[in-house]
């Protein structure tokens, strides 16, 4: 017999007893320690490992860490809280701030979502499926966020609506969302400030309403280094411009912004930044009150991938405000031309999104739809870089 055969005899029975005594212990520590489990992959389950974390210390926010937390349930506690989650007949979302303090009610019948349970009951917060932040009202020094740990299944919705030049960046928010409600249409629930919506044959057709004015803005932020007052002042060489607002010393109603809104034929539409698919209401509303929007923001492609081409005029159109006035002087005198810019109303009509509330009910129907885990890691750059 070889001396490998030989030590192999030797060894065999101590390797043997080794292999024994190893899967006897794993046994043991199995069934004496009950949070113990394989490692399983099961899509259901595995689909709600969303909270995610990063900042200075777990003292300092326990919702913070170094690294990214995709960690099911450990203890009795998380599953009990998991369990709670799993079983409520609807989908809670925890409005953590009313945005500007502006309360709205909580039903969301009116966008056709049932199944949901919009609350700013912050003893909920364990069981809530989602948590809606508004940006603006988040403390830079995150102070009056959640203290407590983040649930393992919960996730955390971004919402801002101001733009960028607008919205002061907080580094330590950066990977603390898992997803984002905004105008933008690659956010996670874009929300524009207003869309077309078809016509139905219940609907009025559009009548235009009479017209005493050519061409009206309402302004309050007033700057001049902002590129829109700088061709405000330029345009108004051209051609005469009834000015209303703040910024003019008048303050306004909202039946006198309607009124006198509908009484021009173009409305100065002109954003105080320009970003992708930053359009507010000063390019929904005069579209919805019968004025033609003069746009002053993003570029038209921009524009058109929101609204009809043919439904507005863009500054950009025109080498000069000099121009753009001349154009207007002749769409006055000939009005069969003018109302070309109304031929999207035989199809189509404007909805005004309703701030905050439409926002809510789109994420608890957004949370209904997608279960599986999702992160959004770098929330700086995707909005402000």
């Amino acid at each position: 017999m070889s001396s490998s055969a030989s030590q192999w005899t030797t060894l065999r029975p101590i390797v043997i007893s080794s292999l024994v005594l190893l899967c006897f212990l794993v046994l043991f520590y199995t069934y004496y320690n009950h949070d113990f489990k394989f490692p399983h992959f099961n899509k259901d389950e595995s689909s709600h490992l969303c909270s995610v974390g990063r900042a200075q210390t777990e003292e300092s926010n326990p919702n913070c860490s170094t690294e990214l937390l995709f960690k099911p349930p450990r203890n009795g506690t998380q599953r009990i809280q998991a369990t709670a989650a799993d079983t409520e007949p609807d989908t809670i979302v925890l409005i953590w701030m009313w945005p500007f303090g502006n309360k709205y009610d909580l039903n969301c019948s009116a966008f056709n979502i049932t199944g949901c349970h919009l609350t700013d009951n912050k003893s909920l917060y364990h069981k809530a499926h989602g948590v809606l932040f508004h940006h603006l009202n988040i403390n830079r020094n995150l102070a009056n966020l959640p203290k407590e740990p983040r649930p393992w299944f919960q996730k955390w919705i971004w919402l801002n609506m101001e733009s960028p030049a607008n919205s002061p960046l907080i580094p330590d928010l950066n990977q603390l969302f898992n997803l984002t409600c905004n105008y933008r249409r690659d956010s996670s629930i874009p929300v524009p400030y207003g869309y077309l919506v078809p016509r139905t044959s219940q609907d009025e057709s559009f009548k235009l309403p009479a017209k005493d004015k050519l061409v009206c803005w309402i302004v309050s932020n007033w700057n001049w280094r902002y590129r829109r007052v700088q061709f405000y002042d330029e345009m108004k060489k051209h051609i005469k411009i009834h000015a209303y607002g703040n910024a003019f010393g008048q303050r306004l109603s909202g039946e006198d912004y309607t009124k006198i809104i509908s009484s021009c034929k173009f409305y100065l539409s002109f954003e105080n930044s320009a970003y992708e698919d930053y359009m507010t209401e000063k390019l929904f509303r005069p579209l919805l009150l019968g004025s033609v929007p003069i746009v002053l923001g993003p570029s038209r492609q921009n524009y058109e991938d929101h609204v009809p081409g043919d439904s507005f005029i863009h500054v950009d159109d025109f080498p000069s405000a000099k121009k753009l006035a001349e154009r207007i002087h002749y769409l006055h005198q000939n009005n069969t031309e003018y109302m070309k810019y109304f031929n999207w109303t035989n199809k189509f009509k404007i909805k005004l999104s309703f701030f905050g509330k439409e926002h809510a009910c789109n994420t608890c129907s957004y949370l209904q739809k997608h279960r599986q885990c999702q992160t959004f890691l770098d929330l700086n750059k995707w909005y402000w870089c």
